[in-house]
C-alpha cells in the first residue's frame, strides 16, 4: 500500500499452495469483484457493488487475490458474530480455478474466524467446492431447498466446529448431507 492509500505495485508473497496470499479487499476492488460475481453467479442473484460496500463498511473480513497485473482473480468474505462466523461469499475467476486460489482464500477465512464455529452454504451441484470444504474440515449439517434465487438451486449448509484443526474424513453419501432443513439466515437476496 502506498502512502496515498493506493495498492502497492509489488506482489505479495505466495502461500504454500503456490497461490498468492490473500490481501484485504479495498474500495477500489469492488468494481472488479462485482464484475466477477456476474461471471461466477449469473443465475443466483450476484452481489451488487452496493452490497460489497455495505460489507466493507460493516467491518466484515473480505480479502482478494490478484494476478501479477493487479487484476482480482479471487475474493472471499466472512462475517463474525459471537461464537459463530459465516462465509458470505467466495469466488475464483474461471481461468484460475483449480490452482489453489479457492483453498488460499478459504484458509484465510478460517484463520480470521479464530476459535468460532464457521457456517457456509454451497450449491448441492458444486462438486469442486464441496470437495474443498470437506477437505478443510467442513461437514454437511442440512439442506436448504430452492435456496439460491432466481435459479431455485438447493444448497447444503456446512459447518466447521469451533477450534477444528482441519481435515475430516469424507462423509458417506446420503447421510449427513440430507440432515433436514436449516433455519433461514441472511442471503444475497434478502439483504
Amino acid at each position: 500500500m502506498t502512502a496515498a492509500g493506493e495498492p502497492a505495485a509489488d506482489r505479495p508473497d505466495e502461500c504454500s499452495s503456490g497461490a498468492p496470499d490473500p490481501e484485504p479487499m479495498r474500495w477500489w476492488d469492488i468494481e472488479q469483484v462485482a464484475e466477477l460475481e456476474l461471471v461466477l453467479f449469473p443465475t443466483d442473484s450476484p452481489w451488487t457493488p452496493a452490497m460489497f460496500w455495505s460489507e466493507l463498511a460493516a467491518g466484515h473480513h473480505y480479502v482478494v487475490i490478484r494476478d501479477a497485473a493487479g487484476r482480482v482473480d479471487g475474493y472471499a468474505g466472512l462475517s463474525r458474530s459471537g461464537d459463530d462466523a459465516e462465509v458470505q461469499t467466495i469466488g475464483v475467476r474461471p481461468g484460475r480455478q483449480g490452482q489453489g486460489l479457492g483453498r488460499a482464500l478459504l484458509q484465510n477465512l478460517i484463520g480470521a474466524a479464530g476459535n468460532r464455529r464457521i457456517l457456509l452454504d454451497v450449491r448441492t451441484d458444486n462438486a469442486a467446492a464441496l470437495a474443498l470444504y470437506r477437505s478443510e474440515g467442513f461437514a454437511c449439517i442440512g439442506v436448504r431447498r430452492r435456496y439460491y434465487q432466481p435459479s431455485g438451486a438447493d444448497a447444503f449448509t456446512m459447518s466447521r466446529g469451533a477450534g477444528c484443526s482441519g481435515k475430516v474424513a469424507t462423509e458417506r453419501s446420503g447421510t449427513a448431507s440430507t440432515a433436514g432443513t436449516i433455519g433461514t439466515t441472511e442471503t444475497k437476496e434478502n439483504r
